[in-house]
């Protein structure tokens, strides 16, 4: 129950911080940079590595069912980014550069390689529609 309020609560974040910055970080960024997606994930980022220590640290006592809602359900919800990016770390903290820099690569490049075989994959199933 704990999970799921916080991932509400995230996607609804997320929504309606996007919708703000649409609004006016187009006017400054342009419309090509998905400024809303990156200040999702950079706060997403700073919002995991702040909670994962301070819970690690027990400064904000031993409350399972909190950690999970704002890691796992509210910052779950709001970026993957955020978890992916603490993955990273603790490979990087345990010195397993090797393993740190293949799990980068390869969610960074095959990430982006599944993106696009599943634009591919839609786009043979349902080709676009052409205005004329």
């Amino acid at each position: 129950m704990a999970i799921a309020l916080g991932a509400i609560l995230g996607a609804l974040s997320r929504y309606f911080l996007s919708a703000w910055v649409a609004q006016w970080g187009s006017q400054w960024a342009g419309p090509d940079l998905p400024l809303s997606t990156l200040l999702v994930n950079l706060t997403g980022c700073f919002g995991m590595g702040l909670l994962a220590t301070l819970f690690g640290q027990r400064v904000l006592g031993h409350a399972p069912e909190l950690q999970l809602m704002l890691t796992t359900g509210f910052l779950g919800s709001y970026t993957t980014f955020s978890s992916y990016e603490l993955d990273l770390a603790g490979l990087a903290d345990r010195r397993n550069l090797l393993a740190d820099g293949l799990y980068w690569g390869a969610s960074t490049l095959l990430g982006f390689g599944s993106l696009l075989l599943g634009v591919w994959v839609a786009r043979a199933i349902a080709p676009p529609v052409t205005l004329d």
